[in-house]
């Protein structure tokens, strides 16, 4: 009689079942939402959280199936409070993706706003943070789980005009590489996904303040962006999503404190300084 072998037999980890919920922070709009979407259709229990109640409401129209509630990351109870409703729906947290982050402002460093700063770092930073900390333990317990920490290629070069966000980025590399350590003996990976410019509103934003800074065209300033890309585009939401899906999985169960760079080869990102 012939011997039937499924997937699941030939490679243990091809077992699709998830171990937890896919906490994703910043989700409702842009890369957040693309991975939530994609981690669904994967077949992972999804919340996600956002600061803009408009937006939370708009993510849960077109995805009626995924949990989202509003929620500030720069406050440590409420993140507590997030965590705890995924722990309680889901029984733990099998994979976190750290997201939430903004683009602060562009300026040389004498002219950077100290509240800008203070609100870059308060959610870049602290807000990962205050998330890692109140899912840590329910993580450990589970003795497995996934967190991805969304840094940027400015993580890996600088980058000129953007102090506030480069730095915020570098330290996200810094607790990928500690946690990694730290984790690593309960069955948790944790690594860190660094996108370049990715195509939506919010390049499109980076690149008009960054012209209007200089001098420039908008368009000048994007095709300088893309000269400094060996292929010369953008990324979209979608590459940054699939390689999220793919860390999440199984299938990544011994890459950990990883730096991952989604971008097409950036070269450089020095720019002319006026």
């Amino acid at each position: 009689m012939a011997i039937q072998y499924s997937a699941a037999q030939d490679d243990p980890a091809a077992d699709p079942q998830p171990k937890g919920a896919a906490l994703i922070t910043g989700a409702a709009s842009g890369i957040g939402a693309a991975i939530a979407a994609k981690l669904a259709e994967d077949g992972w229990p999804v919340h996600v959280c956002d600061s803009a109640p408009g937006a939370v409401d708009a993510f849960s129209s077109a995805y009626p199936e995924i949990d989202a509630s509003v929620a500030d990351v720069r406050d440590p109870q409420v993140a507590s409070r997030v965590v705890e409703k995924a722990v309680r729906c889901h029984g733990s947290i099998g994979v976190l993706i750290n997201n939430a982050g903004v683009a602060g402002m562009t300026a040389p460093i004498e002219d950077v706003d100290d509240d800008d700063w203070r609100r870059t770092i308060d959610i870049n930073i602290n807000g990962a943070y205050y998330f890692l900390k109140a899912a840590a333990p329910a993580m450990k317990a589970a003795g497995a789980g996934s967190v991805i920490n969304i840094a940027s290629t400015a993580a890996l070069f600088g980058y000129p005009q953007r102090t506030a966000y480069a730095a915020s980025k570098w330290a996200l590399i810094g607790i990928t590489k500690t946690l990694a350590m730290e984790l690593g003996p309960f069955g948790v990976r944790v690594n860190a996904v660094c996108p370049g410019s990715v195509e939506g509103p919010r390049i499109d934003g980076v690149i008009e303040r960054d012209a209007a800074h200089r001098g420039m065209s908008p368009v000048d300033v994007r095709r300088i962006y893309e000269s400094q890309v060996s292929m010369r585009r953008f990324v979209t939401k979608d590459d940054i999503a699939d390689t999220c899906a793919f860390l999440a999985s199984d299938r990544a169960r011994m890459i950990s404190g990883q730096v991952i760079a989604v971008d097409g080869h950036t070269e450089t990102l020095t720019f002319p300084i006026k």
